[in-house]
């Protein structure tokens, strides 16, 4: 794993003695976090008490049965009995306000012994400063480390003011800012396979490069999180955050050595160089009935798809456009990243440029069934010069790799931040997207089980030139 390897050249937190969870009878608990806990267990690597924090005036039996019926859901009945039981057995629960000191009190009671706690806080960003203050107020903040459910903040103001709140009780190392799209498989692996392969650096870079898509599609809609989409958006809610950290792994420079704090310094120097974001920049769609939804305003602008055209000011990327995009209620279920390769100087045969005028690429497939591919010309039997291009295909699915949340989580507790943000970094992304958040066009309207508004084309140097995921493609066969 990534994060074990970068603790051995950058040292990093000891590990953590206890797991508190704020949020532990809500969603994220029931879908996510639980389901996470139980594999931790069956894998071992959580064998500390296990304390949840929520105010819905439930006991520890409530509790449990909670996260039984979460993991039996989640494995869809076939979960391993002995993690359960071993799991529910280290459950402890603390049930009051946020904004009562005595629920702290009670915490660090239920703590007991524990010296070096990590706080999950699995709740609103609105409650941060409270659980924050909360802490602090009882003592319990020496020696542990938080880890932040995103969304770090709705813009570079605030993005500051929640890095300030939260560095006000723990020290940058000890602050883990959680974005489940990290602890994919897929993504780590476009970092391996980026610096793994060294036939990749002589041509990852503007002179052969000529530009790179990033899709991230979705067939559903909102499902009834309206209220919640109203407050974010597609720009906030997935392209500031999981499509500009897919930029900074392609994007950034070899790290100096094998650590830690070198892939986040190269990673920030990405985000540093993005030219800040225009108007003309940033295409914004919704799709048709999106207002309809409950808890959506009858005359909303808040996008439920957005483009964009983005440059990094950098020797390596200076002129090459990066174009990104996602969106709800699309065509397909699918996250891609297409490097466009820039032809060759010279056309020595007529056909060598293709019909749609792609020249080779490279292509990851992050999702559904993930696999890297090379588009490649190949001549056709005959006497004639003449051939089309095919997908030489790696297929890299891996049915028993560790979901994002059980590695996010153990590696918080091991002390390890190889995969999570840092606070310069969150505030260097937020300043690009920043000019747009407030000063753009409307939103059009699209159809849904489209490829979002036609206006989008017009953002690629090409019309029309997107490359959409096919996932049934029976190219290079």
């Amino acid at each position: 794993m990534l994060g074990v390897m970068m603790d051995d050249i950058d040292g990093g937190l000891a590990a953590a003695d206890a797991f508190v969870f704020f949020g532990a009878t809500g969603d994220l608990a029931h879908k996510m976090i639980f389901p996470a806990l139980h594999q931790m267990v069956k894998h071992g690597t959580l064998d500390v008490p296990v304390i949840g924090v929520a105010s819905s005036k439930w006991g520890l039996p409530q509790l449990r049965d909670y996260a039984r019926d979460s993991i039996q859901v989640a494995d869809m009945g076939a979960g391993d009995a002995v993690a359960l039981d071993r799991l529910l057995s280290l459950l402890g629960y603390v049930d009051g306000d946020y904004a009562d000191p005595n629920t702290f009190m009670a915490l660090k009671q239920e703590l007991g012994g524990s010296r070096r706690p990590a706080y999950y806080l699995a709740i609103p960003p609105s409650l941060f400063a409270t659980v924050i203050q909360g802490l602090r107020g009882a003592g319990l903040t020496h020696d542990a480390r938080v880890i932040v459910e995103k969304p770090f903040g709705r813009d570079l103001a605030s993005a500051r003011e929640l890095n300030r709140v939260v560095r006000s009780a723990f020290a940058e190392s000890a602050i883990f800012r959680i974005d489940h799209f990290l602890g994919k498989e897929e993504i780590m692996n476009l970092l391996y396979f980026r610096f793994a392969n060294s036939f990749l650096e002589p041509i990852w870079n503007r002179n052969y490069v000529a530009s790179v898509q990033i899709t991230l599609a979705e067939r559903i809609g909102v499902q009834g999180r309206g209220a919640f989409y109203e407050t974010a958006g597609c720009l906030r809610d997935v392209v500031e955050n999981h499509l500009f950290q897919v930029v900074a792994l392609l994007a950034m420079e070899p790290p100096a050595y094998q650590g830690m704090s070198a892939v986040q310094n190269e990673k920030f120097n990405v985000f540093r160089a993005m030219r800040p974001l225009g108007t003309h920049d940033v295409v914004r769609g919704q799709f048709t009935g999106y207002r309809d939804e409950a808890g959506v305003a009858k005359d909303s602008d808040v996008e439920t798809f957005c483009a964009l055209r983005l440059f990094i000011d950098s020797w390596r990327w200076a002129g090459v456009p990066w174009y990104l995009r996602s969106g709800k209620c699309l065509a397909e279920t699918a996250a891609e990243v297409l490097v466009e390769l820039k032809p060759p100087p010279q056309a020595l045969f007529t056909d060598s440029a293709p019909a749609d005028g792609r020249a080779n690429y490279l292509r990851f497939r992050l999702s559904p069934n993930p696999e890297i591919a090379l588009a490649a010309r190949v001549k056709h039997p005959g006497e004639e010069f003449v051939g089309d291009q095919r997908e030489l295909m790696l297929l890299n699915a891996q049915a028993d790799a560790e979901q994002p949340y059980e590695r996010l989580l153990a590696d918080a507790l091991e002390g390890s931040g190889a995969l999570f943000t840092r606070e310069d970094a969150v505030e260097a992304a937020w300043a690009v997207v920043d000019p747009v958040l407030e000063n753009h066009d409307r939103a059009h309207l699209y159809t849904p089980g489209s490829w979002g508004p036609k206006q989008a084309d017009a953002l690629v140097a090409h019309p029309g030139s997107w490359l959409n995921p096919v996932l049934e493609s029976t190219q290079g066969q």
